[in-house]
């Protein structure tokens, strides 16, 4: 785990509401199908301004820890919002002192195993401490990185 200063970011794109433990139950799990629909050939065609290939993954709104409820959204990074498509937000990633992890590897097994890491890193009291603000995963070609707000 690396400890880096996350730049700000702008990503527009799908979001839903979950938790940790409704995504443990395939019978309740919302992201599948979120990643679903942002991963559609197409899905941000009608977006301006993007400004890489990646695709992100922003986890905001924690409820409380790992444990509570937090809202994902799966988008593309944009200069500047634009008008947004219907069903569509947008959400501006403060610029943030974050633990960067590397998933590498198959996903989303290697992305589970890293979020695990951070699991284990908060439950043992590790420093420094998550701040619950505003995490990213940044989704490439190699695989994907997380920025996990300390």
């Amino acid at each position: 785990m690396d400890i880096v200063e996350r730049a700000e970011l702008t990503v527009v794109g799908f979001a839903v509401r979950t938790t940790n433990a409704d995504e443990a139950d395939p019978a309740r799990a919302a992201l599948p199908t979120l990643w679903q629909r942002a991963g559609a050939p197409g899905a941000f065609a009608h977006v301006p301004g993007r400004i890489d290939e990646n695709l992100y993954a922003v986890l905001t709104d924690y409820e409380s820890d790992h444990t509570g409820a937090y809202t994902q959204i799966v988008g593309i990074g944009v200069r500047t919002v634009p008008r947004l498509p219907e069903g569509m937000v947008a959400v501006r990633v403060p610029a943030a002192k974050s633990i960067r992890l590397a998933a590498r590897g198959q996903l989303p097994q290697a992305l589970i195993e890293a979020w695990q890491q951070v699991w284990q890193h908060t439950e043992s009291g590790g420093q420094p401490s998550r701040a619950f603000t505003t995490d990213l995963e940044v989704h490439h070609f190699e695989g994907a990185d997380l920025y996990v707000a300390v």
